[in-house]
Order: C-alpha cells, then sequence, then structure tokens
C-alpha cells in the first residue's frame, strides 16, 4: 500500500507542475513512506522519493520505510537542498498550512535559487480517502473503544470524579494494546456538560446529571473518536429533551451520508434540526471532521464546506447542544462513506441510557 502511495505523490507534482514536493509533516510522511518516527523529511521528485532523517532514526528508516533513497543528515534543511540540487528540481512544493515560519524562512534564505510553491488543496485530499489498510486500522481503533468503555462504565457513579473516569479509560484502553490516548479525554458532567471541550476536572458526578464522555486511541498509527452522552438515574425532562434532539439530528446528519453529498447538507441536515426545536443557538461547532493518521483532518462537515462526500472518505458526525448552567450533550460516531451510503465505524450505543445509582 505504501509504495501504491507514492504515485499519489507523482500526481501531486503533476497536477501543480512542479519538480519536486518536500514533505515535513510526520502524519504525510508516514502516509507516503510508512515512517513511524517524530523527525525526518521526505523529497519526492518525478518518479523517485529520497526519505531524509538524522542518526536517532536511520536504523528505523530502514527498517519501515518505502523510497528508493534514505540518507542522514546533520541538519535538516542542509540536507533537503542537498537532495534537490542532485535532482536537478527547480519549482518545489511544500505543505503550505502546517509547515512553521522559521522553516519556511530557513529554505527562502538557504535555497534561493529554488522557486518555492506554497501547496494547501491538493496536500488535503491527499489523505482524505481510506485504503482497506487504513478502514481496517480505523476499525479496530475503534472496537477498542467499545470494549474499554464497556470495561469502565460501572466507574461512572455518584461520587465519582471525572478524571477518575478518564484515568480508567485510558488505562483500559492501554491494556488492550492502544499505543497512546487520542487527545485528552472529555468527561463532563451536570453544568460541566455545557462545556464542548470539558476535559475532565475534579468534579464529582452527581445523580441526576448526564455525563458527555468524548474519547479515542491511537493503534497503528489510526485514531478513534466518538462521544456518548450518559444519564446518572432519573434526570429533568429538559436534560432528557436535549438528548432527544441531539440524537434525532446525528441521525438525520447520518441518514445524509452518501457519495455526492454535499457536507454543508450534512451539516444542516442535523443543524437544522436542532435550531427548529428552538437550540439554534447552543450549537456553534461543526458537525464533523476527517479522521485517520490524524484526530482532527480534511475534510471538515460544517457550514463552510466546499467539499461532497466521497466513497473511502472517514469522519466524524457529532452534532450538540451545550447550555451555560443547565448543561449538554453530544453524540458522536465516526462514519465511512460507502457506494450505498455510509457505515459507522464506531460501536458504542448511542440510544439514550440511564445508570443505576
Amino acid at each position: 500500500m505504501v509504495n501504491k502511495r507514492i504515485s499519489q505523490a507523482d500526481e501531486l507534482l503533476k497536477a501543480c507542475a512542479l519538480d519536486a514536493f518536500v514533505f515535513f509533516h510526520l502524519p504525510n510522511i508516514r502516509y507516503l513512506s510508512g515512517f513511524s518516527g517524530t523527525d525526518g523529511a521526505l523529497v519526492v521528485v518525478r518518479g523517485e522519493a529520497g526519505f531524509l532523517t538524522d542518526s536517532r532514526y536511520t536504523t528505523q528508516a530502514r527498517q519501515q520505510v518505502a523510497a528508493d533513497t534514505i540518507r542522514e543528515y546533520r541538519v535538516k534543511v542542509d540536507g533537503v537542498l542537498e537532495f534537490l540540487a542532485e535532482k536537478g528540481a527547480v519549482r518545489v512544493g511544500f505543505e503550505a498550512e502546517t509547515l512553521s515560519f522559521a522553516t519556511a524562512s530557513e529554505l527562502s534564505a538557504k535555497g534561493s535559487a529554488y522557486e518555492w510553491v506554497p501547496v494547501v488543496r491538493e496536500i488535503k485530499s491527499l489523505r482524505c480517502l481510506k485504503d482497506e489498510s487504513e478502514i481496517d486500522a480505523l476499525e479496530r481503533a475503534a472496537a477498542l473503544n467499545a470494549e474499554c468503555f464497556e470495561e469502565i462504565l460501572a466507574e461512572i457513579r455518584p461520587g465519582a470524579r471525572e478524571r477518575d473516569v478518564a484515568l480508567a479509560l485510558e488505562f483500559a484502553l492501554k491494556r488492550r494494546g492502544a499505543e497512546e490516548k487520542a487527545f485528552d479525554f472529555i468527561v463532563a458532567s451536570g453544568v460541566r456538560g455545557a462545556l464542548p471541550h470539558g476535559v475532565a476536572s475534579s468534579k464529582i458526578i452527581a445523580a441526576g446529571e448526564l455525563v458527555t464522555i468524548d474519547l479515542g486511541c491511537r493503534l497503528n498509527g489510526y485514531h478513534s473518536d466518538e462521544t456518548v452522552t450518559l444519564a446518572v438515574g432519573d434526570i429533568s425532562p429538559r436534560l432528557r429533551e436535549l438528548h432527544d434532539v441531539v440524537l434525532e439530528a446525528h441521525d438525520r446528519a447520518i441518514d445524509r451520508v452518501r457519495p455526492g453529498a454535499a457536507l454543508r447538507d450534512i451539516d444542516a441536515a442535523a443543524r437544522q434540526f436542532i435550531s427548529d426545536r428552538g437550540f439554534g443557538d447552543y450549537f456553534g461547532h461543526g458537525t464533523g471532521h476527517g479522521l485517520g493518521l490524524e484526530v482532527h483532518e480534511f475534510p471538515a462537515v460544517s457550514t463552510r464546506s466546499e467539499e461532497e462526500a466521497r466513497e473511502g472518505m472517514v469522519f466524524t458526525i457529532e452534532p450538540g447542544i451545550y447550555i451555560p448552567d443547565v448543561g449538554g450533550v453530544r453524540i458522536e460516531d465516526t462514519v465511512l462513506v460507502t457506494a450505498g451510503g455510509c457505515r459507522r465505524l464506531t460501536r458504542i450505543p448511542k440510544g439514550f441510557r440511564t445508570l443505576p445509582v
């Protein structure tokens, strides 16, 4: 699969009329070459790829990397420029959205002989269609979520601290083989549910509250991401209404996912229903985001999206309602766009669930 992906970089060169492209962003490097370390550069010229790294990763690169050339550098930019000079490149593309200003400035100063071409859109779409190996990795990461969530479900009870629930989840995931948690878990109970990014705190969970839990892990480089909102004991009719509205919005958005559907229309399916039920002012973020080697990647499912769903895309569907001093609900699944619609990769049930007190 990795060897096949280098041909995508060749297509990138043709589409942008480039002699070469320099990749510094590690997720792109891993996707194209297989390298899982934390420092390196991949230089693609027509029909050839060169991977460059420092002495810490030379042995690892020789074991992992699919490239025509593997070289060691002392100074990254100097190594890149030397490789470009050998290949006679003049017009060179780079990742405009992720390359640091410092590195871009150094390339420009030391490599003034080259025409540096910032590339945005073509890079965004590089990894957006997942192949079979990626889908398998994403499904296994999602399965790990479900197994570990059920394992720690009894920890979510009155008197438990949000932080302890998050810690139990992290331990469970790592015991079962996760490389790392995908992000700082959100465990937001009661009024803290109104915080869309309410990272687990020292707050004590109480009976009669909703608890929103956003979890994910990294497995073989690929991430899982999903959110469930649970009731701890009996809750008020108003809180139940919030859950029902968000769940219906979530389901409506998923029902709209199919090849050719505008991503902004998928967003609108959730957003309009929430607005029609009187909660439009309390849903401020986008409905979803791409998922893969990064937790947040192309494409975005939002009002500003100009993309259409394509078979092989993987993204989240995660509408929410967040009311200050009351609480909140978010319900999230990760879906794969298929020929006939979509398939959920995440497995935790999202229907209303009440935990015993």
